[in-house]
């Protein structure tokens, strides 16, 4: 059944196959042993180098300037309050408009303000009729000033009294020499003194109703006032804003229910801003009123804003011994806001020579900056201190000098003593 030679070809392929796999071991063998052999003879492999660019550190004449941080706020802010209590009728104004100054913010319900208006009136006019009534009775015009003497009643009662004198002092001369009796002479003397009485009762009278003209007069003032202060009170109605500026929050709504000490908006001028700085004492005589500042802000990193120191505290803080200076910075296109954090620069007049790299040369961690010098294709790491910023510019007061070659890229890869190629 089986063919006599088919155990002879297994054998045959058996033993090729043998054959060929110890061929392919010894070849395995031999190439490792060598590469090994490579390896100890070289030693251990070493890291590639880190590709970088460089710059060349310059030395440039830098302004000079004192940095510190503050906040912005408004020129001028105020917080507007009624002065009478009201419901408010009318809202004219949103958060984030611009008024000016007189313009209405909110208008309260007048109605009440409007019958006091009317009712003053009608007692101004009240007292003005009681005021003719009391000139009448004294014979003068409004307006006219007052003479006791020219009242008729006083007129002719001092007429009459000035012709009783004269017959009185004509009969004392008579009397003596017997030309009248003495009993006519008595009746002369008791006319004299009734007609006396009755010119002092005419002053006196005259005198009352002249007080009682000037009791009606200041009724009249008296009653006008009231009524200026009822339509002084009617204008309150219109809520007006007393600057220029933005509404930086309107919480009164349309309705509600306001007092003279409910806030109804809140106006901000911002143009220009102000910012407080400290300064340091030693450069207090460096800093003057109408010097240049310039402002950055985390949301404008890329542009300066320019100003100029307006005022100077005359105090020093003892506790940290640095002075406050308030700037102004011009803000006509409303890119700054109050309230934002802002880094201050004031200029200085005079220039100084200063070492400038990149500043993407510069790498910091936990506070050290360090930057990393090429020298015959190696790393030398330089721990440095940093100052002011030019553009993309950066100041080093110390650790590199001028011409040296500075990494500029591949920063983060780099430690001392690495090989870099350019």
């Amino acid at each position: 059944m089986f063919s006599p030679r088919l155990p002879v070809r297994v054998v045959q392929l058996f033993s090729l196959a043998l054959a060929l796999s110890g061929l392919l071991l010894l070849a395995t063998s031999c190439g490792g042993s060598k590469a090994n052999t490579r390896s100890d003879a070289n030693g251990p492999a070493q890291p590639s180098a880190v590709e970088v660019t460089t710059a060349t550190a310059i030395v440039r004449e830098l302004p000079r300037y004192f940095e510190a941080t503050g906040s912005l706020s408004g020129d001028e802010q105020t917080d507007v309050s009624p002065s009478m209590a009201g419901k408010v009728s009318v809202v004219a104004v949103e958060m984030g408009s611009y008024v000016k100054r007189g313009q209405t913010l909110v208008r309260l319900d007048d109605v009440d303000a409007k019958l006091r208006v009317q009712q003053g009136q009608a007692q101004v006019e009240q007292a003005k009729a009681a005021l003719r009534q009391a000139e009448e009775k004294v014979g003068i015009r409004p307006g006219q000033a007052f003479d006791i003497n020219k009242l008729p009643e006083v007129a002719n009662a001092r007429v009459a009294l000035e012709l009783a004198e004269k017959n009185l002092r004509r009969s004392e001369k008579l009397i003596e020499s017997g030309d009248v009796s003495r009993s006519a002479y008595d009746a002369q003397k008791a006319q004299r003194d009734q007609l006396k009485e009755q010119y002092e009762s005419a002053l006196s009278l005259a005198r009352q109703n002249y007080a009682a003209v000037m009791t009606a007069r200041a009724n009249v003032a008296n009653a006008e006032s009231q009524l200026s202060l009822a339509v002084r009170n009617q204008s309150y109605a219109n809520v007006y804003s007393p600057i220029d500026g933005y509404v930086a929050d309107r919480p009164a709504d349309l309705g509600e229910y306001v007092s003279t000490n409910t806030k109804i908006a809140t106006i901000v001028k911002i143009n220009p801003l102000r910012v407080r700085i400290d300064i340091p004492e030693q450069a207090i005589p460096a800093v003057s009123v109408g010097q240049s500042v310039s402002v950055t802000t985390s949301a404008w990193p890329d542009r300066n804003f320019s100003g100029r120191i307006a005022r100077i505290s005359p105090n020093v803080t003892p506790t940290s011994r640095t002075l406050t200076v308030e700037a102004e910075i011009e803000n006509g296109g409303g890119a700054l806001k109050p309230g934002q954090f802002a880094t201050v620069r004031i200029l200085q007049l005079r220039a100084a020579p200063a070492t400038l790299v990149p500043a993407r040369a510069v790498r910091t961690e936990s506070g050290v900056s360090r930057v990393f010098v090429i020298k015959d294709g190696k790393t030398q790491e330089r721990q440095v201190q940093l100052g002011q910023t030019e553009g993309d510019l950066i100041e080093i007061k110390s650790g590199v000098a001028e011409n040296e070659s500075v990494a500029t890229s591949n920063v983060e890869q780099l430690s001392d003593g690495m090989a870099v190629k350019q």
